[in-house]
């Protein structure tokens, strides 16, 4: 068999010509090219993709440790204007029993109570002012009820323990005795 009938019959001469068809061999090969151009771009894309990824996690790391350390060290300002408080109180104590004088200990402590509670008004807390309002059960809580010549019913009449907000919402409650009306 000779060399042109066993070349008959392959794909490059089904149309019947002798020579490969020039449109077969250039069309494929812009076919390769332009998969190697998509596979180029997919494998760039790909390696965007994976940069991306690790600056992501990066990025979670940091913003977890920075959580961490704003949990641990978040009360770090109101604890330093305390430690003001607990000088002057130690101060108040070492002074009083130096003295031996019950009114140097009442002043320092009062000055103490002072200055603690400048602190606290500096971060936003204030005393609730109970006695003689209203009774209010969202900023107290009544513990007693009296009957009372002087206050209307439903009104605080004695204050047990102050209560106080953070700003606008209530931190601790006061705990009060409430007025009845006219004893009977």
């Amino acid at each position: 068999m000779s060399e042109d009938e066993k070349n008959v019959h392959s794909i490059d001469n089904l149309d019947g010509s002798d020579e490969p068809s020039s449109a077969t061999i250039d069309g494929t090969s812009e076919w390769q090219q332009a998969l190697d151009a998509k596979a180029e771009e997919c494998k760039a894309a790909h390696e965007k993709y994976l940069r991306l990824a690790a600056e992501f996690d990066n990025y979670k790391r940091l913003a977890q440790r920075d959580q961490r350390e704003q949990i641990k060290f978040g009360n770090e300002q109101i604890l330093k204007e305390l430690l003001p408080v607990v000088d002057n109180l130690e101060r108040a104590i070492k002074s009083a029993k130096g003295a031996g004088s019950v009114d140097a200990l009442t002043e320092g402590v009062e000055l103490t109570l002072k200055q603690l509670v400048g602190a606290l008004t500096k971060f936003g807390v204030k005393a609730v002012e109970s006695v003689g309002q209203t009774f209010d059960p969202s900023t107290q809580q009544a513990v007693a009820q009296v009957p009372s010549d002087t206050v209307p019913e439903n009104h605080v009449v004695e204050e047990y323990q102050k209560g106080y907000l953070l700003q606008d919402r209530i931190l601790r409650a006061a705990m009060v005795t409430v007025s009845t009306g006219a004893a009977n």
